[in-house]
């Protein structure tokens, strides 16, 4: 072999290595690549277990996704339940939407975009995704309970008691069904049937005070006050220290005009919750008990609603010079820039026969209803000076 046929073999050589060290070099970067997706993935699945979702997308991120070998379904999966781990519902809708899309055959991934789709008030897409989500979704309470408030949202009553019916033959011991139907018979007008079960309910909940309340304001706001008066008068025995079921009951009583009922309650309640005296004094006064009123009002501590209660209260008594003596306290307290306060002092000061202190305040007036009641006590102030007789 002479040199230039030894040279040219030697060159083929060569070309051969360089071609086969070439074809193991991106054998290797594919094999790196498709390992490197599979560990990222991974890496963010274990993440994901351990409640650490930003991490999990911090993981995804490194994810190859032109890689044709990269699990795109299992991908998208974990990004949408890392997006919902941090509350993000579109991007999680997005996501897992992509992942049924590339191929996801595990149903609970219909679970995840019910979540979702609820989150975003998407109702009807939230039914959809409950069936689609086929027998996992009757094996799951909440789902059940979140399929029904869907169908309520979505103005379909019937179809969310069937739901809530679905849901109590699965799981008997699972009384939020029950109290949901409760809710939506009285939404529905349906109130026999709603104190029938709402007490059923009452009584195998072993309730608290907050599903009393809940209850009986549902009632209340539907103006069936003697029931809502019948629970919320069981609350107060089984919780008498309760602020809020007094309150309530308070309220009802007053709804139905029964002032002195209401008072009392409000009144045995602030033994506990001083806050609560001001406003017992304030229903006593509008009860027509002044006297009473006057007495809880010496208990009230806060400066500003004292003195405006009583004000009202000494003049509801015609106590007018006592309620004229208040003037250095109320404007101490700042209370003279209420334009309702400065014409109550004003007409304690008429009915006292001090005008010139009257009219004083009077001037200060800007409201044209107390403007022209104002100018009104200035006219009889005028009667007074010149027929005395008549302002006795």
């Amino acid at each position: 072999m002479n040199m230039k046929d030894r040279w040219l073999w030697q060159l083929h050589c060569l070309v051969y290595v360089a071609i086969a060290l070439s074809c193991y070099a991106h054998a290797v970067q594919a094999a790196d690549n498709k390992a490197a997706s599979t560990d990222f993935i991974e890496l963010a699945a274990v993440m994901l277990k351990d409640g650490h979702h930003d991490r999990a997308l911090l993981a995804l991120q490194s994810v190859d996704l032109g890689n044709k070998k990269t699990d795109l379904a299992r991908f998208y999966t974990l990004q949408g339940l890392a997006y919902l781990g941090l509350n993000d519902l579109e991007a999680a809708r997005d996501s897992l939407q992509q992942a049924v899309k590339n191929g996801q055959q595990d149903r609970s991934i219909f679970i995840y975009l019910a979540q979702a789709y609820f989150g975003l008030k998407d109702y009807r897409n939230t039914v959809n995704a409950i069936g689609k989500a086929g027998d996992l979704a009757s094996k799951d309470a909440s789902l059940i309970s979140l399929k029904a408030e869907s169908y309520w949202h979505l103005k379909d009553a019937d179809a969310a008691i069937n739901a809530l019916n679905d849901g109590q033959r699965a799981f008997p011991k699972d009384i939020r069904f029950l109290k949901r139907k409760v809710f939506y018979l009285v939404e529905l007008g349906l109130y026999q049937e709603a104190v029938r079960l709402g007490r059923d309910y009452l009584q195998r909940s072993n309730a608290s005070a907050a599903d009393y309340v809940a209850f009986g304001n549902a009632l209340r706001l539907s103006r069936e006050y003697q029931e809502a008066l019948n629970i919320l008068e069981v609350a107060r025995l089984k919780f008498p220290q309760d602020e809020m079921v007094s309150k309530l009951l308070a309220h009802t009583y007053l709804d139905q005009g029964k002032f002195n009922s209401a008072a009392f309650i409000l009144e045995q309640a602030a033994l506990l919750n001083p806050a609560l005296q001001a406003e017992a004094a304030e229903i006593y006064r509008r009860a027509g008990r002044f006297h009473k009123a006057l007495t809880l009002n010496e208990g009230v501590g806060d400066q500003k609603i004292k003195l405006k209660q009583r004000l009202s209260i000494l003049l509801a008594l015609k106590q007018f010079e006592r309620a004229a003596n208040m003037e250095s306290s109320l404007y101490r307290t700042g209370l003279l820039e209420d334009q309702d306060v400065r014409y109550a002092l004003a007409y304690a000061l008429f009915s006292s026969r001090r005008f010139a202190d009257a009219n004083k305040h009077l001037d200060h007036l800007k409201n044209a209803e107390l403007f022209r009641k104002g100018t009104e006590l200035r006219r009889l102030m005028e009667v007074c000076k010149t027929e005395p007789w008549q302002c006795t």
